[in-house]
């Protein structure tokens, strides 16, 4: 069983920064990419950015520039540092990954952490 834990959410001032961390655990193989998504409620989940096993990356347009993916491959961890945070990037985000482990590959979600920006 693979899991994926989410933390670093919460209530922050526009223009302010927050970092998103979230763990990969089980019986992993491999990680073919991992991520982030947000949803606003009543609207789609949408991407906001990934990275791949090869260290390609993808972009939300809305937050390019201002925010970045990284990753700890040995801690099978990825991060999401936010800065000149706006009240639209306001939404539930939820971490992504897409994994090998001894259950075959499998797309994981996170439970989700709530990102809050005041204006």
């Amino acid at each position: 069983q693979v899991q994926l834990v989410e933390s670093g959410g919460g209530l922050v001032q526009a223009g302010g920064s927050l970092r998103l961390s979230c763990a990969a655990s089980g019986s992993i193989f491999s990680i073919n990419s991992m991520g982030w998504y947000r949803q606003v409620s009543g609207k789609q989940r949408e991407l906001v950015a990934d990275i791949h096993s090869s260290g390609d990356t993808n972009w939300a347009d809305s937050v390019k520039g201002r925010f970045t993916i990284s990753r700890d491959i040995a801690k099978n961890t990825v991060y999401l540092q936010m800065s000149s945070l706006k009240p639209e990037d306001t939404a539930v985000y939820y971490c992504n990954a897409l994994i090998t482990s001894d259950w075959g590959r499998g797309n994981y979600w996170g439970q989700g952490t709530q990102v809050t920006v005041s204006s």
